[in-house]
């Protein structure tokens, strides 16, 4: 059984993620393709997703031996990047002690060694690997779990506005009860009693992990409860995206690849250098796509940064980078 225990200031600071995170669901997704036992109806999603694995996701099986995964793994972040700037911005002392109590005594693959190390060539090992895995898994159903996570955020919403936290909490966790501050999820194993102790909670639904609660507890930071949500199977691809051609006769080529580059924060300077077009251009791309509610624009000092929005990532056809 799992126990969560709140006092009155994390009951006050319990929040419901806005945004899917691509990297925990990609976790889930993993989680459940190689989990020994996930009914039959899983097997077919099974089956295609460890067939579609590229040979660069093999590190991901190196980190996370039995299940096991370190820590410092455990990151939120609307894009792949951020999450990945948030496991990257993890303590040496901590990513060395996760390795340790993960592989303990066992050797090593010589990568987990160089990340150990805090070696950059290991580093960017990993990233692949979760990148390389992205795309193979989730890229293809991305809009679908965004639509299927605002449908979450805004039934959690009503529910709360209706009938209280209590009741939506043990809503989300049919079988599970809220008294006496403690929050309880039987069915789980080992047992495990996590003290919030005024840190919070943030609640992740996730759409690729049929059973029990995934419950990030890291020192310092609020725990992250990610619970299975939506119909129960892993999200297929709903709709075909909007061919290259059809976007680029809309938006003009040009500004069609200042979308898809605007994935990752650019200034103008270097936004105009990749089209290969001059700052007055770039700006004026930039201009267009933030008017259409696709981009947004921050300036710091003389300097402004462009970085495209979820509606420009669905226009896009794609999900984070």
């Amino acid at each position: 059984m799992l126990r969560i225990h709140f006092t009155a200031e994390d009951l006050s600071r319990i929040r419901f993620a806005p945004r899917p995170a691509p990297l925990q669901e990609l976790h889930a997704a993993l989680t459940t393709a190689v989990a020994p036992r996930t009914g039959p109806l899983f097997a077919p999603w099974r089956g295609r997703v460890l067939r579609s694995l590229p040979a660069a996701t093999g590190p991901l099986a190196d980190l996370v031996p039995a299940g096991r995964p370190p820590s410092f793994l455990d990151v939120l972040g609307d894009t792949m990047a951020d999450g990945f700037r948030l496991i990257r911005a993890a303590g040496p002392g901590l990513v060395r002690s996760e390795l340790e109590r993960v592989h303990g005594a066992v050797p090593a693959p010589r990568w987990i060694r160089g990340l150990h190390a805090g070696d950059a060539t290991s580093w960017h090992t990993l990233r692949r690997a979760q990148q390389a895995a992205y795309e193979a898994v989730l890229a293809p159903v991305w809009c679908v779990v965004q639509d299927l996570h605002r449908e979450e955020f805004t039934r959690y919403a009503l529910t709360v506005a209706e009938h209280g936290l209590a009741a939506t909490l043990t809503g989300l966790a049919p079988g599970s009860r809220l008294h006496g501050g403690v929050w309880e999820w039987p069915g789980t194993a080992p047992a495990r009693d996590v003290c919030l102790d005024g840190r919070g909670l943030v609640l992740l639904p996730t759409f690729h992990h049929p059973s029990g609660p995934l419950l990030q507890d890291v020192p310092g930071r609020p725990a992250v409860l990610t619970y299975p949500a939506g119909p129960g199977l892993p999200p297929a691809p709903e709709r075909a995206a909007v061919p290259a051609e059809a976007l680029a006769a809309v938006l003009g080529r040009t500004r069609l690849e200042a979308l898809r580059l605007l994935a990752e924060p650019h200034t103008t300077t270097s936004l105009a250098r990749a089209l290969r077009v001059s700052d007055a251009t770039a700006s004026s791309h930039a201009a267009a796509l933030r008017s259409a509610g696709m981009a947004t624009t921050t300036r710091t000092g003389r300097s402004v940064t462009h970085e495209r929005t979820a509606l420009g990532t669905l226009v896009a056809g794609g999900g984070p980078p």
